[in-house]
């Protein structure tokens, strides 16, 4: 299976491309999408340019599925508003592609990827680079996105067996440990 990990952001949007078969994992691609050659108040083209950059990664690779990190609230309202759009357009993206989209939070992605919730950006770069056998360590925004491919990859085999034995249907909301699916 083909997995797209998503790290939103307004600024930078990173992407990381793996496939899993059963436990085994395989570097496929990563990197990142931009949008500071837009003006900082021109929000519209920003979100373009993270909509249309999803949309090419996804037909460039071809996943099955896709995860995303799940927003979390900063201290400042208006940063948090203002990446929560950037996530829409990733998420309207991926939808739009007709994706599976699973959500999780940075911390169940850190205490999947390095072994604790805590983890600094370094330690998950680190992990990132020995678990996917890579020759260099990748940039943080394309580490966490690859952390995000990476848990979804271990945790889809859990939600496959919970779709199973229950009778809800696979695109009906559901909770996974604070993780969400459609």
């Amino acid at each position: 299976m083909r997995i797209l990990g998503i790290d939103p952001g307004l600024q930078t949007t990173g992407f990381g491309v793996i496939d899993a078969e059963g436990s085994r994992l395989a570097y496929v691609a990563s990197g990142t999408i931009k949008t500071s050659a837009v003006a900082v108040g021109d929000l519209p083209a920003r979100l373009k340019i993270l909509y249309d950059g999803i949309r090419e990664v996804v037909t460039r690779y071809q996943p099955q599925c896709a995860a995303v990190e799940i927003v979390f609230v900063n201290v400042n309202p208006q940063s948090t508003l203002l990446l929560g759009q950037a996530r829409g357009a990733a998420l309207t993206a991926l939808v739009s592609a007709d994706l599976a989209v699973s959500e999780y939070t940075a911390v169940q992605m850190k205490k999947a990827v390095a072994g604790h919730g805590q983890a600094k950006k370094e330690a998950v770069q680190t992990m990132v680079q020995r678990l996917l056998n890579l020759p260099g360590v990748p940039g943080k925004d394309a580490a966490d996105a690859l952390g995000l491919a990476i848990m979804h990859a271990h945790a889809r085999t859990s939600f496959e067996a919970m779709s199973r034995s229950t009778t809800l249907q696979r695109r009906q909301h559901a909770q996974f440990k604070g993780g969400r699916t459609y």
